[in-house]
């Protein structure tokens, strides 16, 4: 169990949750830049283009190797969100679901502005990134969930038929709120993807996801975070399909040699279940970091996503030390992301002497306004 967000953290412990911090967001990252160059084409596709193999090493896409996704761009935007909101507790004002969903709509202008408006001082840091303008074929989705004022539930979501993977996509952050019980993770995380994808199974994906992070981030094991996470499920309405998916991935690790046709077979029709039992499957038989991102590219589905899911759960598991380096060197928005997982670390460890009765420090609150 890591700590609570009232308690004293020891050197060691800071240490260990800032590489497990910076290990799942560039390990979602750099998962999202490995497979965004081949989403959604065949395997016989992705071999006629890169070799007998597959995909092993970084592409070009966007105009560039390492370039990123609408889904890292929310990731990152789901992390400001979650820093803004333990800032604006001080002032009572209590509610993480609905500075997320301010945070995604900052996202949101970023896709339609053609760089930082300056004006806007209460946007804080990370949405004056110029880098984060770039409009990365973010799905229809996204665009109409956040596209104005009104917040999706889980009693009114926003498309209701929608379960593709976007949400559990940006919901690893949730999984680092270690203070939290796994419980409010979870909920967290089905409250936010009704933001913009309101069928169940979607935010139940979203759910189970952020809880698996949560445990390997508090130093559990992937089967022991795995078998949380499906504990969480069994109470809720309509786990079946995520449940089901989950248990499929832990069973097909004893089916031999992974394959291609194992990773489809799993991942199913790119919804967010099949991914997430994808993701699941290649962290659980991933030799190493590099190998188990290969297996989770090198599939005829989502390929970004379904990397930049297994990425953040073997950044989660095994730190920012396990990373390929020469990947991580050509990350586009490494230095962003590294500064906003630092961000992150000292404001779950550390916050009260941020922004506590005992006084507030002003750069802070200009990072991340209270407003």
């Amino acid at each position: 169990m890591g700590p609570t967000s009232g308690a004293v953290w020891g050197r060691a412990e800071q240490q260990d949750f800032r590489s497990r911090v910076r290990g799942t967001l560039l390990g979602a990252a750099v998962g999202d830049a490995l497979g965004t160059p081949v989403d959604g084409l065949t395997v016989d596709e992705i071999r006629a283009a890169h070799g007998a193999e597959g995909l092993a090493d970084l592409a070009s896409a966007y105009g560039r190797r390492g370039a990123v996704s609408h889904h890292t761009q929310l990731t990152l935007f789901s992390l400001d969100g979650l820093i803004r909101a333990h800032v604006r507790r001080d002032t009572g004002a209590w509610h993480p679901p609905t500075d997320l969903n301010r945070a995604y709509r900052r996202w949101v202008a970023t896709q339609r502005d053609w760089g930082p408006d300056e004006r806007r001082k209460d946007d804080g840091w990370l949405a004056r990134e110029e880098w984060l303008y770039a409009r990365r074929d973010p799905a229809r989705s996204l665009l109409i969930g956040f596209g104005d004022e009104t917040m999706g539930t889980p009693d009114a979501p926003k498309n209701p038929g929608e379960l593709g993977p976007e949400a559990v996509a940006r919901s690893a952050p949730f999984g680092l709120l270690v203070g939290w019980e796994p419980q409010l993770v979870a909920q967290l995380a089905i409250e936010c993807a009704a933001q913009t994808h309101g069928h169940p199974v979607a935010g139940l994906a979203a759910g189970a996801y952020a809880v698996i992070v949560h445990a390997l981030a508090r130093g559990d094991g992937l089967d022991g975070g795995v078998q949380r996470s499906l504990a969480l499920l069994a109470g809720r309405p309509g786990h079946q399909p995520v449940s089901d998916g989950l248990q499929h991935a832990l069973g097909a690790v004893r089916q031999g040699m992974p394959t291609p046709a194992r990773v489809e077979e799993l991942a199913g029709d790119g919804a967010a279940d099949g991914l997430l039992a994808a993701a699941v499957y290649c962290a659980l038989v991933g030799e190493d970091v590099r190998h188990g991102l290969c297996l989770a590219v090198n599939q005829g589905g989502p390929s970004g996503a379904a990397a930049a899911l297994t990425g953040g759960l073997l950044g989660a598991l095994h730190g920012e030390t396990a990373l390929p380096p020469a990947w991580l060197a050509e990350l586009e928005g490494r230095p962003t992301i590294l500064e906003l997982a630092d961000d992150f670390a000292m404001e779950m460890t550390q916050g009260p002497a941020l922004h506590g009765p005992a006084g507030a420090s002003p750069g802070w609150l200009a990072r991340y306004p209270r407003a």
